[in-house]
């Protein structure tokens, strides 16, 4: 109960840095490390070892100035604090080309925040397993949503038809959405969404470049 009281004012960024760190440890717990400091962590996630141990404070675990942290530890407290008892349900929207993709990557890789069903108005998709998920009809959203308890949804779908996508996944009872469509959605305040513009992204990645170049070439 304490963990979710804080989780409600802690930060998107605050967040966004846990799930940085915690994957950062997974591979350190992979590699054989049993310990690390937080300017070590810091180094890796891009932040200050005061950002770290700040963070670390809001999950509840605390390291020691000898020791450091225990990475085995430090990973239990981040899932914890991070992932909901009993794990969730994702649903995802649109099975083209990003929509494999996204479904290939998540197999096997979050057991406590899976893609638990895919949609697509495709009949050609439609009542078939793909990368171990299975995919429906639009038309049966509502009843697949409500029957394995999703309140999260990933939108892989054009522009055009992404806000009619987020208006039924709202309706459905979705509370969360990723959404890759380069739309602004419309959704009530209890909804939170996060866009994700690859286009915006590629464009900022390559102006960055581009001033690296150029300031490169001055003599």
């Amino acid at each position: 109960m304490a963990a979710q009281k804080v989780a409600r004012l802690i930060s998107e960024r605050s967040i966004g840095r846990l799930s940085l760190y915690r994957r950062l440890l997974n591979v350190l717990q992979g590699e054989g490390v049993r310990n690390i400091y937080s300017h070590q962590l810091a180094a890796m996630a891009g932040c200050t070892a005061a950002q770290v141990r700040r963070d670390l404070m809001a999950v509840g675990y605390s390291g020691s100035p000898t020791h450091g942290y225990e990475v085995p530890r430090l990973i239990e407290s981040l899932r914890e604090f991070l992932d909901a008892p009993g794990g969730q349900g994702v649903a995802l929207v649109g099975v083209g080309n990003l929509g494999k993709a996204i479904l290939s990557y998540f197999t096997g890789r979050r057991p406590n925040l899976q893609i638990a069903a895919a949609f697509d108005s495709d009949p050609y998709k439609v009542n078939r397993v793909i990368h171990g998920c299975r995919c429906y009809s639009m038309e049966h959203l509502a009843e697949v949503a409500e029957g394995q308890g999703i309140r999260l949804a990933i939108i892989t779908v054009p522009a055009q038809a992404a806000q009619a996508v987020a208006d039924a996944l709202v309706q459905a009872g979705v509370r969360g959405i990723l959404n890759f469509a380069p739309v602004r959605l419309r959704v009530p305040d209890h909804v939170h969404v996060e866009d994700i513009d690859m286009t915006v992204s590629l464009e900022k990645v390559a102006y960055f470049a581009r001033q690296s170049a150029e300031r490169g070439s001055r003599p």
